[in-house]
């Protein structure tokens, strides 16, 4: 059975696009907004010629467009082209966005018609929604799984033919979570510094992107997780000095993860690093740590440290805490993990 359109890839979608196998309107949602952004961009860029631009070419923003000014750009017919292009940014903004149903029933063929509804998904009741995935193109943008994010960034890195170190990939995803428009923006810039380099190492990325290799949230992991004490309480102070660099919030978020995989890796029984590396959606590079840290923090300590990781997450945000500041905190609670 041939795929549905409403299941392709967004690089499939856009190798499509850049053949002129357009479809007459492209209804992009979801709570990811880089691939909607990377479609409309490639819509807005390359799909018309230059020439053509200037007369077939509209641009609007939901916030300050209404229906009917949509409608009506849309079944204006085009000058000097084949076709005519109507992008619609920041959809999501649109008021009775519901009433270009009666456009969507009858659409001009000589018109595409781009809505980019971003940062949430459609409610999948809509009529609008309903009619545009059984005719036109329907893209979901989802946010990638933390787990998935580091095989996410050595993708990328591989799709611009350039490698990049394991340890470097955990750095970008531990710093940034999974914004993959701000990845996308720091691999770039790295890039461009590095020319002449055939892999992104962890010096670049200190050095370019501005994430300490030795200060960081992946490495308090790795030293909570292999029991080193004396260095996890250094990285704590170390974010002490910097606080609005290093928020509380990420941490607690970056803990809680790592706890969980363990305590799936427990359950699993499988020690070996392919198998952790599966279970825990890491690089079998990195997967060692996770064995090392399943030695050192019992099936039992994991579910009692995720509780302590619980509590802390509510006092930071002001439940049944002072005015305790977020470096004593989480200095506390790396006693708590680490010594209770």
């Amino acid at each position: 059975m041939a795929k549905s359109v409403k299941e392709l890839s967004s690089d499939e979608i856009i190798r499509r696009i850049k053949s002129k196998d357009v479809s007459p309107v492209y209804f992009l949602h979801g709570e990811e907004p880089y691939y909607i952004d990377e479609i409309s961009n490639v819509l807005e860029h390359n799909f018309l010629d230059e020439s053509e631009k200037a007369f077939n070419q509209t641009v609007l923003y939901g916030k300050d467009a209404d229906v009917f000014s949509i409608i009506n750009a849309a079944r204006r017919y085009p000058m000097m082209s084949e076709k005519q292009l109507v992008l619609v940014k920041e959809a999501q903004n649109l008021k009775e966005i519901e009433k270009l149903l009666g456009y969507l029933e009858n659409p001009l063929s000589s018109t595409v018609l781009v809505l980019c509804y971003k940062y949430k998904k459609m409610d999948g009741r809509s009529k609008m929604l309903k009619l545009a995935k059984e005719n036109f193109m329907v893209f979901e943008s989802a946010p990638i799984p933390d787990y998935k994010l580091q095989a996410w960034i050595e993708n990328y890195c591989k799709g611009k033919k350039i490698a990049i170190q394991p340890i470097a990939t955990s750095m970008l995803s531990e710093f940034l979570g999974n914004d993959l428009s701000k990845i996308v923006n720091e691999i770039e810039k790295l890039l461009l510094n590095i020319k002449d380099h055939n892999e992104i190492t962890a010096q670049q990325i200190e050095k370019y992107v501005g994430i300490s290799k030795d200060f960081n949230t992946f490495e308090l992991q790795n030293a909570i997780g292999s029991g080193n004490y004396f260095k996890a309480q250094k990285i704590v102070q170390y974010f002490s000095f910097k606080p609005k660099e290093n928020s509380i919030i990420p941490v607690l978020s970056s803990l809680y993860n790592f706890f969980g995989k363990l305590i799936a890796v427990h359950y699993s029984k499988d020690y070996s690093d392919n198998g952790v590396a599966a279970i825990a959606g890491v690089h079998p590079f990195i997967a060692k740590e996770y064995v090392r840290a399943c030695s050192t923090y019992p099936l039992e300590r994991c579910v009692r440290i995720i509780g302590y990781i619980h509590d802390f997450d509510l006092k930071s945000k002001g439940i049944g805490s002072t005015d305790t500041s977020d470096a004593s905190l989480l200095k506390e609670l790396v006693f708590m993990i680490m010594k209770m």
